[in-house]
């Protein structure tokens, strides 16, 4: 294969897009999340992978919490990894890390990045998917699971754990 056919074999690959976002808690278990102004519901601090620049998934889920948030904070251990298809745009690879419990003084210093987001608030587990519909809820409850069970991180389609 020449260096042309290969390029043009890469070139003509199926593309997916690759997202990462942190699963904050506080101290009563409850699961931060934040409003998007961009479109309805709720989300978790996280966004688009910049794949062009390097970045890798836990590098774009601490970015965007700092850009989101303003919370610059180590991420925990990888949680799930959610394989979601889209009618309408390419598959979306999601990445879900352990942000862990926030103390009353992070809390605090939550500031939002007003260009993408009108809100943010602590929500019970019970109340998840009051929040977060479709495969984002099932994510999140998934990411949780993984926690309390230790059992390291699931492999999720459409939010539903598999293997």
């Amino acid at each position: 294969m020449t260096i042309q056919d290969y390029a043009t074999y890469i070139a003509g690959l199926p593309r997916v897009i690759a997202g990462a976002a942190a699963l904050f808690r506080d101290s009563e278990g409850r699961v931060l999340l934040v409003e998007p102004n961009y479109r309805d519901g709720w989300a978790l601090p996280g966004g688009t992978i910049e794949s062009d620049d390097g970045e890798t998934p836990r590098q774009g889920a601490r970015r965007e919490t700092a850009e989101e948030i303003g919370l610059d904070v180590e991420l925990g251990a990888l949680l799930a990894v959610d394989w979601v298809p889209g009618a309408d745009r390419p598959p979306l690879v999601a990445y879900l890390y352990d942000g862990g419990v926030l103390d009353e003084d992070q809390l605090k210093s939550i500031r939002l990045q007003e260009e993408e987001l009108l809100s943010w608030r602590l929500v019970a587990r019970e109340e998840l998917r009051e929040y977060l519909p479709g495969e984002l809820g099932l994510r999140v409850l998934a990411g949780l699971a993984a926690l309390d069970a230790g059992t390291g991180t699931v492999e999720l389609e459409r939010g539903v754990r598999v293997g």
